[in-house]
């Protein structure tokens, strides 16, 4: 399936536009501050998923499971801690009926490995985490000052995901979760184009 739209602008702005056209996505950047961690940011599946829904002429919120937020917090990296703010965003959030998430990047280290199989150095901010998504286009994030301005996190830049182009982030993705990760997008949105792992660069 050919790609559905040609996207006239590009950048950060029209990131952010398209993205706060999903209304929880908006009201999360706009109440992210209040929540009181460190380096927080709105990331990944809810902001990208988004835009290809936009291109897509489908529902903005279709097909997005939850809202994930990163923080980074190196001081306490204990799950109370982490606990702590999970409930606070619970209680900031409680009027959206969406699913929000939230982890402390300071701890994935943590955890990954029980999850995941394999081990991970420890991340050493909330972009550290945010550039190690599986696929590179997908590495984004946008977080919020309160008063309606906004700063985009986009390590390997914004084509990727304007073009629908799946390809993998080899310093951190493994061939299996990498295809299983680009098949799950592409059933869901079949215009993406996803790169064989073996593909030549």
């Amino acid at each position: 399936m050919s790609f559905p739209h040609d996207v006239p602008r590009r950048g950060d702005a029209a990131f952010i536009e398209l993205a706060c056209r999903n209304p929880f996505n908006r009201r999360v950047l706009e109440r992210v501050g209040a929540l009181g961690a460190p380096d927080a940011w709105l990331v990944a599946g809810c902001l990208y998923q988004t835009v290809w829904n936009v291109l897509s002429d489908r529902p903005v919120t279709e097909n997005i499971k939850d809202y994930d937020i990163f923080y980074f917090d190196a001081d306490d990296t204990s799950y109370e801690a982490e606990d702590a703010v999970i409930q606070r965003a619970a209680a900031l959030f409680q009027d959206l009926d969406v699913e929000i998430e939230v982890r402390n990047q300071a701890r994935v280290h943590l955890w990954y490995e029980q999850r995941f199989g394999h081990p991970r150095a420890p991340l050493e901010s909330s972009w550290h985490g945010i550039s190690s998504f599986l696929v590179r286009g997908t590495c984004v994030a946008i977080t919020g000052d309160g008063a309606g301005g906004y700063r985009v996190a986009a390590p390997y830049g914004l084509d990727e995901m304007f073009d629908g182009v799946l390809r993998p982030n080899r310093p951190y993705a493994k061939q299996d979760l990498y295809t299983a990760k680009a098949a799950s997008y592409a059933a869901r949105w079949p215009w993406l184009r996803v790169e064989d792992w073996d593909a030549e660069r």
